[in-house]
């Protein structure tokens, strides 16, 4: 099955420009019917904090065109969102539509970035989500939620197979980014996709390098810092023989860390 990532430059809270941008890469794109297409978080808007500007009802216009690319292409399609919460709060959320327009999952942050004050504008997720893409059972996290490996841990034991991270991951920390998705994948014999932006808001430069990862770890491919589609292939019985084949997973110690 094939994985699309967007490795989009985003236009600072600049929604229409930025629906054209993603439009105009997956039209020079040869998206498959029924392909994962994954776009970056906020990818609507960039990283921004100015709740009042950026969040949108549940069904906004963001949720609604993302609808129509799936519709469109008749495929899978996930972008991160900033949605209304409660007291003036957002959230920070990953949606994912399916080939109907239906949408599937929606996903909150579990750990807003407060290195970048994003606890104080964004209220938490309260728990794992997954989804079923074809035979795979996928679970969407975003960007600081990365460097939390008990969140995708849970996922695995939930029976996830494939973990997205989608991200505004800033390029001084690129390391981290390229370590801890790898990390993810091995850790938990999981596909794991990382796609980040590319390009600068107000206050970062940020370096791409999206990640589409196997479950030993292995590059299926990797971004480099301008904007880019990525195109991989996946397949579950990979995962399946490779699991079977080195068991680790079975070994987990629920006494030690209940689900």
């Amino acid at each position: 099955m094939q994985i699309v990532a967007c490795q989009m430059d985003i236009a600072w809270e600049n929604k229409p420009a930025n629906y054209e941008r993603a439009r105009a890469m997956l039209g020079g794109a040869q998206v498959e019917p029924g392909a994962l297409v994954v776009l970056p978080e906020m990818f609507a808007t960039g990283f921004s904090m100015n709740v009042a500007a950026t969040a949108e009802p549940e069904g906004g216009p963001t949720e609604r065109f993302l609808a129509t690319l799936a519709k469109e292409y008749q495929c899978f399609v996930m972008g991160g969102v900033t949605t209304q919460a409660l007291h003036g709060r957002g959230r920070n959320e990953a949606i994912i539509h399916g080939p109907e327009g239906i949408l599937l999952a929606r996903y909150a942050k579990l750990h807003p970035f407060s290195f970048a004050g994003e606890d104080k504008y964004f209220e938490p997720g309260r728990g794992i989500e997954l989804f079923e893409w074809h035979d795979f059972r996928v679970s969407p996290l975003v960007c600081y939620d990365l460097r939390f490996p008990e969140a995708f841990r849970q996922a695995a034991r939930q029976g996830a197979e494939l973990l997205t991270v989608i991200a505004n991951w800033p390029q001084p920390r690129e390391s981290h980014w390229l370590a801890l998705l790898r990390a993810r994948a091995i850790e938990n014999q999981a596909y794991v996709v990382g796609v980040n932006r590319v390009g600068d808001d107000p206050h970062v430069h940020y370096g791409g390098h999206s990640l589409i990862l196997g479950p030993r770890g292995e590059t299926l491919a990797e971004g480099g810092t301008d904007p880019q589609v990525l195109v991989a292939d996946v397949q579950l019985q990979t995962l399946v023989d490779y699991r079977q084949k080195f068991p680790a997973l079975s070994d987990i110690r629920p006494d030690f860390f209940p689900t």
